[in-house]
């Protein structure tokens, strides 16, 4: 399974353009919950296609979800380094990401 190495450089700033998908956490742990939310379950992608101007014609593939994904958070001075241990394929995760940090967020590695 692909272990995404992620790292949140500013968490404060870690929000995306639309509030009602952005990460709402302050925290290592709470980043890596809200993270492994929109991971594990279809609410976050639910709501990224309500606010589509054609929510029927979102492809279905960007709604994958992996319900066994895991992601661990460390706060590291002024930063949050997250491991997510996903099936999600990486394109996926950095819509989400995106959804979730805006452009504030950065994919250190990825290891198989």
């Amino acid at each position: 399974m692909p272990r995404y190495l992620i790292r949140l450089p500013d968490p404060a700033h870690a929000r995306g353009n639309e509030p009602s998908l952005s990460f709402t956490a302050n925290g290592a742990g709470a980043f890596a919950e809200e993270l492994q939310a929109a991971l594990a379950t279809p609410a976050l992608f639910e709501r990224w296609r309500a606010l589509q101007p054609e929510p029927d014609e979102v492809d279905p593939a960007l709604g994958a979800t992996d319900p066994s994904a895991t992601v661990s958070g460390a706060q590291q001075d002024l930063h949050v380094d997250l491991v997510a241990d996903t099936r999600i394929p990486g394109e996926i995760l950095k819509q989400r990401l995106r959804l979730l940090a805006g452009r504030h967020w950065e994919l250190r590695d990825v290891r198989f």
